[in-house]
């Protein structure tokens, strides 16, 4: 449908159509005279001719020159003289018509082209600026992006300093611990010799005395603090690894944000004249597997179980303190008063050691034999374990097989029948190796007894003198006791 200025610039052409002069031939057909009678050679009327032309006829008058005379045609057409000549297939109206359409298409086709060019113009404009507010708006994003992900990362890094500073402080306590635990050794082993060196007395003097009560009391206090140290160093163990779980997840969210801050870096800093920027495959560019929210709630969530660890971290290291300190004054305590009362008894007994030497020396020798066989029972099954390691990192790597390759195939299941034989041969070793042990520790009560008989032989204060008081004074400080050393 044409437009308004559209119709007026039609009416003006129409209009101008209007005021067009036709030529005298544009009504009626017109013809000439043959060049052979009036024109000359070169094509030029002859001389003395001259042609006057009106509208439906022509006269041709002699000038008095040529000596031709006066000629008139009177009317012009003759269907007789042009009956060769085939008539024109279009009227005069249809060449005009013809000609309108052809303005008319032409407007139409310029208004058209003008209007598709101006909006072509605010098209590109359009799309020049949005593209500029676009990429603007993205760059603004991709800071702030940035700014969010360096806050948590900041955050992130604080608590994993703190986290890292506390479990530094928790492995010392537990070093102490274990200082602890390995400096109770020795105050155990000196009550349980001077309770088998006082075993070793005979007749009146096997009395259960001050002495003997004191050092059970105190082989008692020594095993449950050891007790309870352990149990105190599985604790400290449990929650070592619940800190380090809770870093670990603080480590790897630090360093996805610190990935994830490089790209995002490295993104905002592109621009149009950049050597990287090119087409690439986005077909995977909406696979997010979070939103803003849970993205902050997952960090906020490592940080809170991280602090809560560190402090659970916190009161167990006070607890550990406080059982150190205990435990070494009590020990500590207890040493004093089974001295006291070893001063008090220094009584010693003699007896025929002379006829126990020679089964002592026999039950030496097969303790001797016995240790060697318990060397040997160890060194197999420590021999044992590489072949255990190999085929559990065997079973271990084929569980990473992708999707239909993880098949129960011959060599899966030849593994864990390997497994099985290694552990069963394990087994029996260990059985072999408790046999040994219970045999060894027979053995050594079979040697305390003869060394008990022989000891009958020496008097109570020898025990008294030179095995329980020059042993004790091997006994720890109260510092190793309490870890420090």
């Amino acid at each position: 449908m044409p437009t308004p200025d559209l119709e007026e610039a039609l009416e003006r052409t129409r209009h101008s159509v209007g005021q067009i002069r036709l030529p005298p031939y544009a009504t009626a057909p017109t013809y000439t005279a043959s060049k052979s009678t009036l024109l000359n050679d070169q094509g030029e009327l002859y001389d003395g001719c001259e042609a006057r032309q009106g509208f439906g006829e022509r006269h041709w008058q002699d000038t008095g020159d040529s000596g031709i005379a006066s000629l008139k045609l009177g009317d012009p057409y003759d269907a007789s003289l042009v009956k060769e000549f085939i008539e024109a297939p279009y009227s005069i109206e249809e060449w005009h018509q013809n000609n309108y359409n052809k303005y008319y298409q032409s407007f139409a086709d310029r208004d058209n082209s003008e209007k598709l060019r101006f909006d072509s113009k605010n098209l590109i404009a359009e799309t020049d600026a949005l593209a500029k507010a676009t990429q603007a708006d993205v760059t603004k994003k991709l800071k702030e992006r940035m700014r969010d992900i360096r806050n948590w990362k900041d955050e992130l890094q604080r608590e994993i300093e703190d986290m890292r500073h506390e479990n530094k402080l928790l492995e010392a306590q537990k070093r102490r611990l274990e200082n602890a635990l390995d400096a109770t050794q020795i105050p155990l082993m000196i009550a349980i010799d001077c309770l088998r060196n006082r075993e070793r007395r005979q007749g009146i003097d096997l009395v259960h005395d001050n002495v003997e009560v004191e050092l059970l009391k105190e082989v008692s206090l020594i095993k449950k603090v050891q007790d309870l140290l352990k149990r105190a160093t599985a604790e400290v163990d449990k929650q070592m690894r619940l800190n380090r779980a809770a870093k670990h997840e603080l480590d790897k969210d630090w360093s996805d944000k610190f990935e994830a801050l490089t790209i995002d870096g490295k993104a905002a800093s592109l621009n149009l004249n950049s050597q990287d920027i090119q087409y690439k495959d986005l077909s995977n560019s909406d696979g997010s597997v979070s939103d803003t929210v849970s993205w902050a709630q997952h960090t906020h969530d490592n940080i809170v179980r991280a602090e809560n660890e560190r402090m659970a971290s916190m009161q167990l290291r006070g607890i550990v303190d406080d059982i150190l300190t205990d435990a070494a004054n009590d020990m500590r305590e207890q040493a004093n008063v089974v001295e006291t009362a070893v001063v008090k008894r220094l009584e010693e007994t003699l007896d025929a050691k002379r006829k126990l030497g020679d089964h002592l020396k026999k039950v030496c020798d097969e303790i001797t034999k016995q240790e060697k066989n318990i060397r040997d029972l160890e060194r197999a099954i420590k021999e044992k374990e590489p072949p255990m390691m190999k085929a559990h990192s065997r079973l271990e790597g084929r569980t990473r097989r992708p999707r239909m390759e993880l098949t129960d195939d011959p060599a899966q299941k030849r593994l864990h029948e390997e497994v099985d034989e290694i552990q069963r041969s394990i087994d029996a070793l260990k059985d072999k190796l408790n046999m040994a042990n219970s045999s060894r520790g027979d053995l050594m009560e079979t040697r305390m007894a003869l060394e008990k008989e022989i000891a009958i032989k020496d008097n109570s204060l020898f025990i008294c003198r030179e095995k329980c008081l020059a042993m004790r004074t091997r006994y720890p400080t109260i510092s190793r006791l309490a870890g420090y050393q």
